[in-house]
This record gives C-alpha cells, structure tokens and sequence, in this order.
C-alpha cells in the first residue's frame, strides 16, 4: 500500500531543495508560450497560453496561431498537452491571441474565450477536459462578438476588440468581457477608461443577454488592454494591463461594477530589479487553488538568457530570437492585505511552493514535469480530437524532463514508458538528485521503425522510496530526434490502479433491452485492467454524425438515427449491462452493408461467444438501407456482465442489437438522402481520391458506374459539407 508522508514532506522538500541552482519559473523552457489565462477546479490549477513558437527568430511582429493547455495538482509538476484549439485548422477564424479559461460550477465544464485574430471578435469553446476535444456551443456556430457579421453582437466601437475574458459567480452565472486601444466613442486615458465591455451569458451558455451590455469604466492609470474579473470574499475584481505596461485594478460589490480603481498589482516583471520582459508588454491570469492565489504571466526571461537559461532557438532553427515576440510563461503566488487590496507580486525564479506529493503511480502525458533541458514537442491536432503530444529528446546533448517532490511510498519496483524510436541503442536513465546523480534504472527503447509506431519499455528501478525531492528521467542516444516519448508512469507497491470502463451515460443498461450501437462503454485511463470499451483500427471518427468524436469508433448517421460504420474485421466494442434474471434471451439486430458478399458480426458475454454469428447479405447499394436480423440465443445469468459486439467480415453497419424479448416493430430506419448535396468526391478504400461525381443523375451507384468506374466498393463525400457514405458497385 502506498504511503502519502504527508506529515514529512514540507521538511524533506526544503531539505532537498538547498543548493539547488535549477530555478522552476518559466513553467515550459522548450517553446515560446505568452498571454496566460488561469482558472482552476477542485482537482487542477489550469493554464492555457497562445504560442510565439511560429514567429521566426527576426521576426517584427507577432505570429501567434494556437491555445496550449497546461495543468497541476501540485503547482510544481506541470503536464503540457499542447496545442489543444488551432486557427490554422478551424474554418472562419483567424490568428488566436490572448485568450482567457474559467470552470463552470453548474456542469464543471470548461470554458474559453478567445479573439478572432488581432481584433475581430470573440468566440467561445467548452470541453469536459483541458486536452478536449473543445468545441463551439454557441448557437448556430456563431461567435459571441465579431465585427464584420456573424456574431451575436459587434465591438461596439471598442478600439481594440480583443483580450476576452470569462468569470464565473459562486451561483453559475457566467460573465465575458472584451477590449483594449482606445477610439474617438470608446477612450482610455489617465482616470477616463472606457474601453471594455462585459456581457451576461445565458444559463444554457449557448450565448448572452445583448441587453445586459455594460460599459466596464475605470479611474486609474490609461488601459491598453487584458481585462480579468476574479472573487475574493465577497469582493470583485477587475484587473487591466496598463499602456505604461503594468497591471491596475480596482473593486466592487458587483461583477457588472461600477469598479473603484485600487491601485498597481503587477509591476512590468523584474527580479531583484532586473528587467526580464525585455520592458514590454504585460499580461496575467488570476485564480485560487486549494486556499491559495496564483497569477499566471508572461515574461522575456528564456529569450533574454536571464539566470543562465538556455536560450533556445526560434522554430526556424535560428539562435537568439527577438526577445519582443518570443515570450515565456510564469506562474507566482500573491496574497491580499486585511482590507481585502490586493498585495504587489513577487516575481520569483523559483515559482510556487509544491503544495502536495506527486504519485509516480499514475500513467502521465510524457510532458509532464517541473522543469526540462535539451528537448523539444509536436502536437498533432485536428478539430474535434485530443492532440497526440510527444516529447522529442535532443539525445545527443544534456536532454532530461525533472519531477519534484515525488513519493514513492514504501518502493517502486519499475519504470514503464510508451515510446517510438527510430534508433538502436536510444535510452532513458532515470536519476535522483541531479541529471547525473544516482542511478536508478536504465530503459531500453526498442526501435519501432518509425515515430508514429509506439511500444511499451519497461525497466527495473531501486533505491526510489519515500519522497525523493527530485527525480530525472535522462535521454540518452546516438543522434537526436529519433525518440518520440508519449507516456510514462512507475509501477511499485504503491501502484495506482487502473480506471476501468463504465457504461455510457454512467448506468448499465437492464436486460432485456434493446442497445444503440453507438452508446458503446466510456473508456477508461491508466494501463491494464478493463480499461479499453473499443478496438478501432485507426484513431479517428471517420463518420458523418458528430457524436463522440473524441473517440475513435466510427459512428454514420443512418438505421434510426445512428449507427457504427466504416467496420473493419477484428474491431470490437464493449456494453456493460445488467442481467435483471437468469434466462435464454433471444439475439436480434439492425444492420446493413452495400458489399455483395454481405458481412458478418457476433456477440460475447464476458469474453464467450454466444447466439449465432449474425450474417447480413447485401441491403442496398449504399449502406442506407438497414433491415433486422435475428441471431440466435445466449443464456445469461443474473447479474452485471460486459457485452463485446466484434465484427467478423469488413464493412457492416450496425444501428442496435437487443437481446430479450424487446419490442422492435415500428423503429423505422432513416434513410440516408443525399440530394441536397450533388456535388461527391469518391475515394477508394485506401483512402486515395479517385474523382467527383454529381449524383442528381440518379443513384449512387448508377452514376458512379456511369462515370467508368469498376466494380467495387467507393466512399463518397460531399463536396460542400461533410456527408459521407459508401458504395457497392459491384452488381
């Protein structure tokens, strides 16, 4: 059983933190990452940022494109699960800056607001988690602001229409706000601000009051930019960057105001009265965790080499970028005086106390530490999916992620990582105390070929136990950048077990029942265990329906609304269901295929095959058609058990099965129609482009077989939209 020590860790930490030159702050030192926003729930203190890394090393300006997330438990450890929303892939907006997060109470969903490039208004996404995937839940797909059309409302003769920020009250009620520059109607100047707005949003959080507009005025010194409301007992915050490029504030008793100006919280960052933010421009994002306030900020201090840190290179492989539009992000603690002003922050080098152990019993993101050298990340991220972080070591140079406070309880037995290499020889040293400190293990990494191919490495470890004060995991290899490292965690007698899977919608379903195939378990987290719902052969949700397209299982629209498409032999999903009695229940399902041979699918309870393999011959030509089939039987016990529908013979579509006597009369199927759409692209099964068709000709088949194509199977995707089914021309 592991053992927290929690009644040891404050003095063993500081103990082990003497002499230690390494400072924690800026939390990432391998990209370029500015404009924090932070907000945290009662789990995680949460940090998103925009990126400088496409700005080249010479660069005038700013080129920022994407939102990265961050988040902790301890304030120490950080995991990186980068870019997590790209404008670059995202259809109607441009370049994504400053933007702003906060935790719903109502849903403990989370939400951000964030520009449409340089001013051209404000959007908003919502996801159950900082990695996503993030989508827009704004009605009709809008945006919240946006000065050419499109929005629920324009900037109102707002300058700058930028810099959003969003607050939540204790009771749910959601806030935005948005602003900066100053123009001839909207001016800021010395004690004269009127150049932000905040808005009400509606409950459902699918957009806002336009009514309750409220001009957020404020005293004090000339607003640029970056206004922030936060709560301290029963007080309101708002917080603005200064055009002399401090932080001001001011109070209310209202989230709406009107504010009363205070005074300067954030000075321009400097240590010790050194300047390390190139004397430019400010930013921070406020919020609480566990009884403490944190700021989140942005500062020069890589670019600059202040303290020693490596400057790393610009992405275009230039050395020494321009310091103005390659930011860093920090992270200190503040605190208030009695009278509830808020205290001037302390910039640190070495960042917020650790607050809790970290338990290496966890499986991690590979990004996950307190600080790095001598590595680099790549994000693969599309719209509606959880980007694939990796961690890529500079292996031939000093290369090392650190952990801090880290306890091992009673001993870790063994180190496990998920990795690609293209190398022989590559390998990771896990070390205590400094990167060439005591040897704890070594890890082979197999080489899988390629960086896109991930195995699991595993290795022995000893003399890790109790709380180790710093912990290294050290790339070594022969030539850089043939590691690709996604995941790793240590095993030992304090193991975390894994999170199994659970049903969908949180309860099994009772039999006798009738299942809709797409309502597969929740997968779950961790390694081993029943922790995989579905085996799918690529990652991707490949259908049309836009229902879980987090996961990978390919789910169409068809049959009575949805179905699992684009099937492949050998792929699996999973159902938890409750068995209300022994008995015989009998097996049916709807199904269809447009393949001439017809295809196949079965059912196991608990990992035995029951009933009878489910045969399903040619229902039509498109896969639209879906028609009932029955299988058989299985005997079932009372009780809970797992269901596994496995296919058996490529290309079914599965809309449901049910097993007992379930009424099934009457479910009439939808059939897919696509004459809205004439315009089709056909792509072979490889996924390879073949041509376009224009289907107001006649059936799909008829004309595709019209245009010269062979006997086969096609699938065709609309041209404007995303419609996509598939096609037998084989008759």
């Amino acid at each position: 059983m592991k053992m927290n020590h929690k009644g040891i860790f404050g003095l063993a930490l500081m103990g082990g933190l003497v002499g230690v030159a390494l400072a924690d702050n800026p939390i990432s030192s391998y990209h370029y990452l500015a404009d924090p926003g932070a907000a945290a729930d009662d789990t995680y203190f949460y940090v998103i940022t925009d990126s400088d890394d496409p700005a080249a090393y010479n660069a005038n300006g700013y080129s920022i494109k994407a939102l990265y997330g961050f988040r902790t438990k301890d304030m120490k450890n950080w995991t990186d699960f980068g870019i997590i929303y790209d404008a670059r892939k995202v259809d109607g907006i441009g370049d994504i800056w400053a933007s702003d997060i906060a935790v719903n109470p109502k849903d403990g969903k989370l939400y951000i607001v964030f520009p449409d490039g340089g001013g051209g208004g404000v959007g908003l996404i919502s996801a159950d988690s900082i990695a996503g995937p993030w989508t827009n839940p704004v009605s009709g797909g809008k945006k919240l602001i946006n000065n050419w059309g499109g929005g629920l409302a324009d900037c109102d003769g707002i300058g700058w229409c930028f810099d959003p920020g969003i607050f939540f009250d204790d009771d749910g009620t959601g806030y935005f706000t948005f602003g900066g520059g100053s123009s001839d109607s909207r001016p800021a100047a010395d004690n004269n601000n009127d150049i932000f707005n905040i808005y009400k949003f509606n409950s459902d959080m699918k957009g806002f009051d336009v009514s309750s507009k409220t001009h957020l005025k404020i005293g004090g010194p000339k607003a640029m930019e970056a206004s922030y409301i936060h709560k301290y007992k029963g007080n309101y915050y708002l917080s603005y960057s200064t055009a002399d490029l401090r932080i001001a504030y001011g109070m209310s008793d209202k989230p709406m105001g009107p504010y009363t100006y205070k005074g300067i919280f954030m000075g321009n960052p400097n240590i010790n009265g050194q300047n390390i933010n190139a004397n430019n421009n400010n930013h921070h994002g406020i919020a609480e965790f566990k009884g403490h306030w944190y700021v989140a900020y942005h500062d020069r201090r890589i670019a600059n080499g202040y303290d020693g840190l490596e400057k790393i290179p610009a992405e275009d492989g230039q050395a020494n970028p321009n310091p103005a539009y390659h930011r860093s992000v920090s992270v200190d603690e503040f605190t208030y005086a009695a009278d509830g002003s808020m205290n001037s922050l302390t910039f640190t080098k070495e960042g917020p106390k650790q607050i809790e152990n970290f338990d290496p019993y966890d499986w991690y993101p590979a990004l996950t530490s307190s600080k790095q050298k001598g590595i680099r990340s790549r994000s693969n991220w599309s719209l509606g999916k959880v980007a694939e972080h990796l961690l890529l070591p500079l292996s031939t140079k000093e290369s090392w992620i650190r952990v801090s406070g880290v306890d091992f309880g009673t001993a870790a037995t063994g180190f496990v990582v998920q990795a690609a290499s293209t190398a022989d020889g590559d390998k990771i040293e896990i070390h205590t105390g400094s990167a060439t400190g005591t040897l704890a293990g070594t890890c082979t990494i197999k080489n899988t070929g390629n960086k896109n191919t991930f195995a699991e490495n595993s290795c022995e470890v000893t003399g890790l136990k109790g709380i180790v004060e710093q912990v290294f995991l050290v790339f070594k290899g022969s030539r850089d950048s043939t590691m690709a490292i996604k995941a790793w965690g240590f095993e030992g007698s304090g193991t975390t077990p894994p999170t199994p899977q659970t049903p969908y919608g949180g309860t099994a379903v009772t039999l006798p029942a009738k299942i809709e195939a797409e309502n597969y378990d929740v997968p779950g987290t961790g390694r081993g265990g029943d922790v995989d719902s579905y085996n799918d052969n690529d990652s991707e949700n490949q259908g049309d329906a836009k229902f879980r397209e987090d996961l990978g299982v390919d789910i169409v629209e068809g049959g009575t609304g949805k179905a699992i498409g684009y099937t492949a032999s050998g792929e699996w999903l999973e159902y938890t269901v409750n068995v209300s009695e022994d008995g015989e229940y009998a097996i049916k399902a709807s199904a269809s295929t447009g393949m001439e041979n017809g295809a196949s699918f079965c059912l196991l309870v608990d990992g035995k095959l029951v009933g009878d393999t489910i045969k399903v011959p040619q229902t039509g030509e498109d896969w639209s058609v879906y028609k009932e089939f029955e299988g058989g039987s299985a005997q079932l016990t009372k009780g809970e058990h797992i269901i596994r529908l496995l296919i058996t013979s490529d290309n079914v579509n599965v809309d449901w099965f049910s097993l007992g006597n379930v009424e099934t009369i009457g479910i009439v199927p939808t059939k897919f129609q696509h004459a809205s759409a004439k315009a089709y692209d056909v792509f072979g099964l490889t996924g390879k482009k073949l041509g376009t068709v224009d289907l107001s000709a006649g059936s799909a088949a008829e004309v595709l077989k019209a245009a010269g194509f062979g006997q086969g199977v096609y699938m065709l995707r609309s041209v404007a939209g995303n419609k996509k089914f598939m096609v037998s021309t084989a008759k």
